[in-house]
């Protein structure tokens, strides 16, 4: 089977497994190519992605670029990559010959969906397709929020907690409102919406890592009461996560989590 995408980015990456259980649910083949966060600055980013040698990672490479969004430093990016992604971000997913770049990871596993022979995942209809949607986007929202406050957590203040404070609270009611109206985010299936909440938020729950420093710093985990404010939305979580389609590609990664709330 040929894969119908080749994605690249840095590994393990929860957004990357949105994509990943998708394409196992679908029945099509997804080629994932990438490292380390750490290594991949040694990395020719581009669709025949490679570690490079020593000896190109120089000044004068053709394809040294400034790093951002969480990357700093140099990093090295083909003319190609860059006009097939423009932000210049990881995922990065192309079309099997390399041509089209699809970016944003609710993006590339919509891609994914569309390939395949799934039959609720991305809606029956156009009208079920566009509620998905509307909660990937508000899923979107609060992931950016969260990437920004997992990675500038050491430098918390008072502004930054409450701006996620509040994405967290927005998101979150409306994901519990939702369940409380059926089995599942969108109804009574499962969809593209309820992998991206899974990924997402197992993710931004790694703020439980940083709790002394986020405690010395004056605040208290935006997660702590998690488990009492959404109570719904967490039982679904944990039991998705515990499903095959799931732990088959997530694995241990919320271990911790789940031995913190047995204790």
């Amino acid at each position: 089977m040929d894969p119908v995408l080749r994605i690249f980015s840095y590994l393990p990456n929860p957004r990357v497994w949105k994509s990943i259980i998708t394409a196992n649910m679908c029945g099509v083949e997804v080629e994932i190519i990438g490292d380390k966060p750490k290594n991949l600055s040694s990395w020719l980013w581009d669709y025949d992605a490679r570690e490079m040698n020593p000896e190109e990672l120089v000044e004068d490479s053709p394809h040294l670029r400034k790093g951002k969004r969480g990357f700093s430093g140099a990093l090295y990016k083909t003319d190609a990559f860059l006009k097939s992604h423009p932000f210049g971000t990881v995922p990065a997913a192309f079309s099997p010959e390399g041509k089209v770049g699809v970016f944003e990871s609710n993006s590339i596993m919509r891609s994914i969906a569309r390939s395949g022979n799934h039959t609720s995942l991305y809606g029956r209809n156009g009208f079920d397709a566009s509620r998905i949607d509307s909660f990937l986007d508000a899923n979107l929202i609060f992931s950016r929020e969260a990437q920004v406050y997992l990675l500038e957590i050491e430098d918390l203040n008072t502004t930054r907690y409450e701006r996620m404070e509040s994405s967290y609270d927005f998101y979150m009611s409306g994901i519990e409102a939702s369940l409380n109206n059926g089995a599942f985010i969108t109804g009574e299936e499962l969809s593209l919406a309820d992998i991206s909440f899974v990924c997402d938020f197992s993710q931004f729950l790694r703020e439980g890592h940083y709790k002394d420093s986020i405690n010395k710093k004056g605040f208290d985990l935006i997660t702590n009461r998690f488990m009492e404010e959404y109570p719904v939305a967490a039982e679904h979580l944990l039991r998705l996560s515990n499903t095959d389609n799931f732990l088959s590609v997530m694995g241990s990664y919320l271990d911790w989590f789940k031995k913190k709330i047995k204790n």
